[in-house]
């Protein structure tokens, strides 16, 4: 009884000072919980716990001593980096929770997926490939244009267009006092009223593909990502699932980009919960990595 006394007065450790370790946003979202944005919303909901204290503001450095907790849990110990593609339907959001009730990307994923982010967003009425991964830092460094991997689209859109006027977009265009960066596009074939494209970009802001052909009078009614840098969607099937094998991983990635991401390919791989359709899962699990 005095020693747990004596151990209960003990002030818990301090966290790392500013110099060392890393931002405790980004060691949340290297575990394949959430996202950066996520993890400073947890945050600023008292979620999450450093050596026993409750965090207010993200502008805090941990180190490997620190003891983290998110909604009373040990942080999950870093499991092998590891890269799933899937074919999303149209009709899923890719988001952790939608306000408005739809189905999300996470909840359609199958049983022995375990808790994975996405690598960038596809609006709801988008299809094809998505890159999915369980390392927060590997999908920071993969969404950054700054890496300049070609995302590719088959796109047809309603209208007409001639290759001239797609070959002017190499250069960018400014839509609306937003300015696009240079975009690859190739005319297939028409189809009656309809177009099919073939559309490279390296940036993906928000609608950018319908903006930009938007501008040019065609209006888009369906979008497939086909391909991710060297990733391709190949011959996957709506709703699939198929995981990259590590080695495979590890030579698209090249070394420059694994380090900046800080993957660890030596780690072991975490088995997937044996019931867990049976029991409820931890608190911090619950979001959208995991089905509901």
């Amino acid at each position: 009884m005095k020693d747990k006394a004596l151990r209960a007065k003990q002030p818990a450790r301090k966290p790392s000072t500013a110099g060392d370790g890393e931002r405790i946003a980004k060691v949340l979202a290297r575990a394949g919980l959430c996202s950066r944005r996520d993890a400073e919303r947890w945050i600023s909901e008292g979620r999450i716990a450093v050596n026993g204290r409750v965090l207010t503001s993200p502008a805090l450095n941990v180190g490997p001593r620190d003891r983290i907790t998110v909604d009373g849990e040990p942080l999950p110990v870093r499991e092998r980096t590891r890269l799933w593609l899937f074919y999303k339907p149209r009709g899923l959001v890719t988001t952790a929770r939608d306000p408005e009730g739809r189905k999300t990307v996470f909840e359609a994923l199958p049983e022995e997926v375990p808790r994975v982010v996405a690598v960038g967003r596809l609006d709801i009425n988008t299809e094809g490939l998505l890159l999915l991964t369980n390392d927060g830092g590997l999908a920071r460094i993969l969404e950054l244009p700054a890496t300049g991997w070609l995302r590719r689209y088959r796109v047809r859109a309603h209208g007409r267009v001639d290759q001239a006027t797609l070959d002017g977009l190499k250069d960018g265009v400014a839509i609306d006092g937003i300015l696009y960066g240079g975009v690859e596009a190739t005319i297939d074939r028409v189809q009656g009223s309809n177009i099919w494209l073939v559309v490279g970009l390296r940036e993906g802001k928000n609608r950018e593909v319908k903006n930009v052909l938007g501008h040019l009078g065609l209006v888009t009614n369906r979008l497939i990502r086909i391909s991710y840098g060297p990733f391709q969607l190949g011959d996957l099937r709506e709703g699939e699932v198929h995981e990259i094998r590590g080695k495979v991983l590890r030579d698209q990635l090249g070394a420059k980009l694994a380090r900046a991401a800080r993957a660890d390919f030596e780690a072991p791989v975490r088995a997937p919960p044996a019931a867990r359709a049976e029991s409820a899962p931890p608190a911090h699990t619950r979001h959208a990595h995991r089905r509901r």
